[in-house]
């Protein structure tokens, strides 16, 4: 038996990705083997496709940091045949081969079972993104951020993880401010739930004040680099910041001051290495509490052929929502 996949290999020192036809023995090991349904795009990907960020470990791979299917094998006793499951993060798609391709098979320990109330497809539509974006609510939350406590800033609002997380956040009471650079997502970021629009050309970012107007009680940051300084000087006292995205640079140029003197927390968000306890009570809360009511409003669904037409629109910035892709009918 052979299946397609997508699969990235290292050609003159340079990424080259493309579909191919493998069999199960040409997959990493693993005590689960699952039947692709679903995977998604996420930026990891992107990055890991093209070459543009230097985040695969290891050649070839098959890419793909997120899958969901049914088991077709498991000589693990926690699955059986049938079961639906999903695997998102550890070293998927960039040092354990990935979620696009026809099969997948894994260590038991990646596993989670679906959750009742979640399809495949809603499993993917969330993907990485979502659990990021319901991981980051999560500790601002253990750090005492509740609705009452202020104004919620999203910056990179129009990505897959702020767009998911805008919705969690405004249909549990929160007040959202989206931050963004596209002034033509205005309307699209209030139908998901945000209170309040502020374009990115309307701050400033090169501020040298240590401490400026403390406005936000709770910031979840994609973006990084100047605007993740930015939010630090603006934080209201004992303001938590949860960051978990690059795509405006890796550097961090602030000072003390916001730490000290306002009580600021800066909370990393990893998702791929979630430990599997809390990774399945993120999972819950994503088909209970933190579903988004929206979701199918910013997920869009494409056959499996047209994926690497995703990544450049991606990495140019020009996608929003979630884009979940059709392994099995591929």
């Amino acid at each position: 038996m052979t299946f397609r996949a997508f699969r990235i290999f290292e050609e003159n020192g340079s990424t080259a990705a493309r579909f191919v036809d493998l069999a199960l023995d040409d997959l990493d090991p693993g005590e689960v083997v699952i039947r692709t349904q679903y995977s998604s795009v996420n930026y990891k990907d992107a990055l890991a496709a093209t070459g543009a960020g230097k985040v695969i470990r290891r050649f070839p791979c098959v890419g793909g940091v997120d899958a969901a299917g049914v088991v077709e094998s498991s000589s693990d006793a926690r699955f059986v045949a049938g079961d639906e499951v999903l695997v998102t993060g550890y070293d998927m798609g960039v040092a354990h081969d990935g979620g696009v391709s026809g099969y997948v098979r894994v260590p038991a320990d990646w596993v989670v079972k679906l959750p009742r109330g979640l399809s495949l497809f809603e499993a993917m539509a969330l993907g990485t993104a979502g659990f990021t974006a319901a991981l980051a609510i999560h500790r601002l939350e253990q750090n005492e951020l509740t609705p009452e406590s202020g104004r919620v800033i999203v910056t990179g609002a129009t990505g897959g993880v702020a767009s998911l997380a805008i919705q969690m956040l405004a249909q549990s009471g929160y007040h959202v401010v989206a931050l963004t650079g596209k002034d033509s997502e205005h309307d699209y970021l209030k139908q998901l739930g945000a209170r309040e629009i502020l374009p990115r050309s309307a701050i400033g970012l090169n501020g040298t004040s240590p401490l400026e107007k403390a406005q936000w009680a709770g910031a979840l940051d994609a973006v990084g680099g100047a605007t993740l300084a930015w939010l630090t000087r603006t934080m209201q006292q004992n303001g938590a910041i949860a960051s978990f995205g690059n795509a405006g640079g890796t550097e961090l140029h602030t000072t003390v001051f916001p730490f000290i003197l306002r009580g600021v927390k800066l909370l990393g968000v990893d998702s791929a290495a979630t430990a599997m306890p809390l990774r399945r009570m993120i999972w819950q809360r994503l088909a209970n509490d933190l579903h988004p009511l929206h979701l199918a409003a910013i997920a869009r669904r494409i056959p499996f052929g047209e994926l690497p037409q995703t990544f450049p629109v991606m990495l140019q910035g020009k996608s929003h929502g979630r884009t979940v892709v059709e392994i099995a009918a591929g």
